[in-house]
């Protein structure tokens, strides 16, 4: 029997009520760029009239299987991540939404490897269909490069003495082959930790990230986004950690200002294309209720006329 994961959705209403500023039924498309189980999407599509159209992607199977059992004509999945948004027609979306990082079924399924609370293979891919596991990955990556990866994607100080014993494991017994000999790895090598967190955590974001370069598709993204949007189209991100976070808000904040050249001191501005409309951060009621979203950031930001 097929386990049935579930999944909370976080500032469902927030983020949807940030992608339809008029509340009369909408007819434009609209595009949920991370579908993952679906809950933004099954409120957007509640939002939308009768000529409005909804655009997923996703690069989990699990995910477009998922989107399969929406029987709606106005509904269409691709199994393509969202650095692709660019292939759509350009001044052609009302509204886009991303909801960035993982998803409770993916982390709370030990077969695809992304949580240190389960056993299961070190895989971490969000598309298994292609590309290489965490584990292929460390059975021929230089110490170097896995420090680099644990301390720019992981923020961890002790990247280097982690990527040492990783490579010292390798020599002796073989590659790591399994969450559970990573996570008993690092909680050996990690002698502090802040309070309440497992020492590996930071390591398994920053693998996780790298391995399905995770920042490097939220900048293609957001550049995308400026050329998909149409003029008052909206813009909504929500990110669950700092360097995420950290991309979106100067993302916005570039596109959200008048830009002078210094060059050419009487010159007009370059006109901005974004208008910054602020961010929200769960309730006190949801964080409670779905302690998953404590770290959760949505920001939200209209394309202007301008710039086009």
């Amino acid at each position: 029997m097929e386990q049935p994961w579930t999944h909370t959705t976080v500032l469902l209403n927030e983020a949807v009520d940030a992608l339809f500023p008029d509340p009369s039924q909408a007819a434009g498309t609209y595009v949920d760029a991370t579908f993952g189980r679906g809950g933004h999407a099954r409120a957007i599509l509640a939002r939308l009239g009768p000529e409005g159209r909804l655009i997923a992607f996703d690069k989990d199977a699990e995910a477009v299987a998922e989107a399969a059992r929406i029987e709606d004509a106005r509904f269409s999945i691709r199994h393509q991540g969202f650095r692709d948004l660019g292939e759509l027609p350009p001044r052609s979306v009302a509204g886009l939404l991303m909801d960035l990082g993982i998803s409770s079924p993916q982390i709370d399924n030990p077969a695809r490897g992304f949580s240190f609370r389960f056993d299961g293979p070190l895989d971490m891919r969000m598309d298994t269909t292609r590309g290489e596991s965490v584990s292929e990955w460390l059975a021929t990556a230089e110490q170097q490069q896995i420090a680099e990866v644990i301390r720019d994607y992981g923020e961890e100080r002790f990247a280097v003495q982690i990527a040492k014993a990783i490579v010292a494991r390798r020599q002796e017994r073989g590659p790591i082959s399994t969450t559970a000999e990573l996570a008993e790895l690092v909680a050996g090598t990690v002698k502090t930790r802040e309070p309440g967190q497992n020492p590996a955590t930071r390591t398994f974001q920053a693998f996780r990230i790298f391995i399905n370069a995770e920042l490097e598709e939220l900048q293609q993204a957001l550049e995308a986004s400026l050329s998909v949007l149409q003029p008052g189209g909206r813009l909504a991100v929500i990110s669950f950690h700092s360097l995420e976070d950290r991309i979106v808000k100067q993302f916005i904040a570039q596109h959200s200002k008048e830009v002078y050249d210094r060059r050419a001191p009487f010159a007009a501005p370059k006109a901005m294309k974004l208008k910054a409309l602020g961010r929200i951060k769960p309730s006190k009621a949801e964080v409670d209720g779905n302690p998953r979203s404590r770290s959760a950031i949505l920001r939200v930001a209209e394309r202007t006329a301008e710039g086009l």
